[in-house]
């Protein structure tokens, strides 16, 4: 039987009792400029949850306001169970910013370092963490090099080390594979595997969107500042289908008919075609035998396997309120 992708969504959800992220209609306005709007959402712990948006579409700021770095202008939010607004909510939270300026006269070890004794890290924990992390991170044989001498991909795995130096429970993620060859972002993509196999949540903020479909469990899409849509990646791209339907007529009840089955596509040049998103191929055959109870003259139904890209362009590029908000 062909399922919605609302149920197909909330079939799939996870559903454990205590979410390291959770949020209640949370909203930032700054003057009359609203960069968040009513966004709830809830992220479960060991995920790896994929954040997708336009630029200007609320992500930084919903990620700076959850790091107690922004006070929301209303709603609220948890983070591992604890208020956003409590020191405490932050003890166990790692975070790699996309654009940062570290201390380039530090050595990586000694910068590290830093960063540990900032987070109440101890002096024994220190000494066996750093090691490890510059390992992980494959930063070893430079570990006695100032940063300022690292290329930009370097500085990227130093920053992603100093997201974990305190051993956190969930880690904020703002572009991690930015600057990176492609041997650095399957190192990437293989420290948050590992992550989440240790139990680690991964709130992760990426415009590659091949390397968010190949490590993210969910993914939300958030355009003016309100989340559009949560969906569970493996499953959904496994089987959600784009089917172009070439009719004898076109109206707007046919169009709100069709929509039980999935998601309407914008209308292309030609009033004949009809594009839509649905959850699987079983769809199909309900779909014609509907279109030819309805008396609709079908000419023809091409399915195609969709993409994250198209997933991605189909839920932002049918909301256009992003683009001035």
């Amino acid at each position: 039987m062909c399922q919605d992708l609302g149920s197909l969504a909330q079939e799939n959800a996870l559903t454990s009792p205590s979410p390291a992220i959770e949020t209640f209609e949370l909203a930032k306005s700054y003057g009359t400029k609203a960069a968040v709007r009513g966004l709830s959402l809830r992220v479960e712990r060991s995920e790896v949850f994929g954040f997708l948006g336009p630029n200007g579409a609320g992500k930084t700021t919903t990620v700076k306001m959850l790091l107690g770095l922004v006070r929301p202008t209303s709603g609220d939010a948890t983070v591992l169970g604890r208020p956003i607004a409590s020191p405490s909510a932050r003890a166990k939270v790692g975070y790699l910013p996309e654009h940062f300026r570290f201390h380039e006269w530090l050595r990586v070890d000694e910068f590290l370092d830093v960063h540990a004794r900032l987070n109440d890290v101890s002096r024994e924990m220190r000494s066996r963490r750093i090691p490890e992390l510059l390992e992980l991170v494959g930063l070893t044989a430079a570990a006695r090099q100032q940063l300022g001498t690292y290329s930009k991909g370097m500085l990227q795995r130093a920053g992603l080390a100093q997201a974990l130096v305190s051993d956190p429970d969930l880690v904020f993620l703002d572009e991690p594979t930015s600057g990176l060859d492609p041997m650095g972002r399957r190192l990437v993509r293989d420290v948050i595997h590992r992550l989440s196999e240790r139990g680690v949540t991964v709130f992760l903020n990426s415009h590659l969107l091949s390397e968010v479909e190949v490590t993210c469990t969910r993914v939300g899409f958030i355009t003016g500042g309100q989340i559009r849509e949560v969906v569970p990646l493996a499953s959904a791209l496994n089987g959600l289908v784009r089917v172009t339907l070439r009719l004898g007529n076109v109206d707007d009840a046919l169009r709100r008919g069709l929509a039980r089955w999935g998601r309407l596509v914008e209308p292309g040049a030609d009033p004949r075609l009809v594009a839509l998103d649905v959850p699987d191929e079983e769809c199909l055959p309900e779909i014609a035998r509907w279109l030819v109870g309805q008396g609709v003259a079908l000419y023809g139904m091409a399915p195609q396997r969709l993409s994250l890209e198209d997933l991605f362009v189909s839920i932002v590029g049918s909301d256009r309120s992003w683009e001035t908000s």
